[in-house]
């Protein structure tokens, strides 16, 4: 049984009712001047932003860069389905979403009670949604409104519950992605993804929640047309973007958040209220991976299209030296880092600037260098680059998958996470 509000004793909760002083405050919203919908929408704003994580609990660990442990467990490799593009868009989804239903029912069930936990306004959030975001599935771009609708008959959800699960994808993702190269100029694309940051802190069992409930879920997806493949993805079954991809023989990408004030609940807000200028990042992404033939032209489209949410981008490509990390606002790329720049055999992004300190509880980049450089470039491979992402802190309690991927043979591994104790919360 989940413990109630405020009782984890490492999670405190704010008054986050939209027009009470505290939240108002921390939004910056004058709740008398704006309409429902935009109540409703600094209501999320203020719901998001009112967990404050203490530190009290964080148990001591050991900073190491170990070895050896790769392979994990065989019960821990992903599987893979095959998603056939040539079909409808409404079928393309119903087997993968079919065998996860239940594990995606119940982690929509959670998101809504977090949003209760925070304030009984919440239903109303949720009423909205349930009534809103179905006719916001078709303002998206094709071929996105007809697979949210197969994805919301096959798990008996509703189609704005869809919507709202593929959006919660643009948050909340705090991660470490390397491009590194061998000896032989041969390509390695490597990546954790750590998702669930505030969302229910377990002291008891020292999980996040969300992260629980998000494991079951991880699938690889063989996206084939034409009876050929077309590229390979890393996803959580029911999410339609892309978070992580290799392109066989031509490019790999994976994406990590970048935190900034000008950040994606304002895209967001923005998308909901009519300004469909900016692309969903999830579904950027997709559409680089179905469409670009080269890394320049994947490079351009991610450096190029304006966005709801600042992100970085983290691409490889096929030649030697090939990679770069794309620093993204919104509406306009600040930063294009090659890895010639980066120290010239691999490059490295967390969730900072790359010209920037990494903020001191969340220093996940000076371990990972320390121990990419441990490593060194003759040693660079799978077992390697495993090696590094299974390193505290970079492995941490977010964790939920660390991605393998090799551009010249299109070689694809996703294996599940977790950081037994002592580990390092984020």
């Amino acid at each position: 049984m989940r413990d109630k509000p405020g009782s984890r004793g490492s999670v405190h909760m704010l008054s986050c009712d939209a027009c009470d002083s505290d939240a108002s405050a921390l939004v910056g919203c004058h709740c008398t001047s704006l309409r429902p919908e935009e109540r409703m929408l600094w209501t999320v704003v203020a719901l998001m932003g009112c967990a404050v994580i203490s530190v009290a609990q964080i148990p001591k660990y050991n900073e190491s860069c170990v070895r050896g442990t790769y392979p994990p467990s065989p019960e821990k490799k992903v599987k893979t389905y095959v998603v056939n593009l040539d079909l409808p868009p409404e079928q393309r989804w119903t087997h993968v979403v079919e065998d996860k239903a239940v594990q995606i029912r119940n982690i929509l069930a959670e998101f809504k009670k977090y949003a209760l936990d925070w304030s009984p306004k919440a239903q109303g959030v949720i009423d909205w949604v349930d009534k809103n975001f179905p006719t916001l599935d078709k303002t998206l771009p094709y071929p996105f409104p007809g697979e949210m609708t197969g994805i919301s008959k096959a798990s008996g959800l509703k189609l704005g519950e869809v919507v709202l699960y593929n959006l919660f994808y643009e948050f909340f993702t705090v991660c470490t992605s390397i491009v590194a190269e061998d000896p032989t100029g041969k390509l390695f694309h490597a990546r954790n993804l750590d998702f669930g940051l505030f969302l229910g802190w377990d002291i008891k069992n020292n999980t996040w929640d969300i992260s629980e409930f998000l494991r079951p879920l991880i699938v690889n997806i063989e996206y084939t047309r034409g009876g050929k493949t077309l590229f390979k993805g890393v996803h959580f079954a029911g999410y339609v973007g892309i978070l992580t991809a290799v392109k066989p023989t031509l490019f790999t990408l994976s994406m990590d958040e970048r935190f900034n004030a000008d950040g994606g609940f304002i895209g967001i807000m923005e998308w909901v209220l009519g300004d469909h200028s900016g692309s969903w990042m999830g579904f950027l992404t997709r559409r680089v991976m179905e469409n670009a033939t080269s890394y320049e032209e994947a490079r351009d489209w991610l450096t190029q299209t304006e966005m709801l949410a600042p992100a970085y981008f983290i691409l490889g490509g096929n030649q030697s030296g090939e990679a770069c990390v794309i620093t993204r606002a919104r509406e306009k790329t600040l930063d294009v880092w090659p890895m010639a720049s980066a120290g010239g055999w691999y490059i490295l992004e967390t969730n900072y600037d790359h010209w920037e300190k990494p903020m001191v509880l969340d220093d996940r980049r000076t371990p990972a260098n320390k121990c990419m450089h441990k490593l060194t470039k003759q040693n660079v491979s799978v077992s390697g680059l495993f090696d590094v992402l299974s390193s505290i802190p970079v492995l941490n309690k977010l964790t939920t998958y660390t991605a393998l991927m090799q551009v010249d043979s299109g070689h694809l591994e996703t294996w599940i996470q977790y950081c037994k104790d002592p580990c390092f919360p984020w």
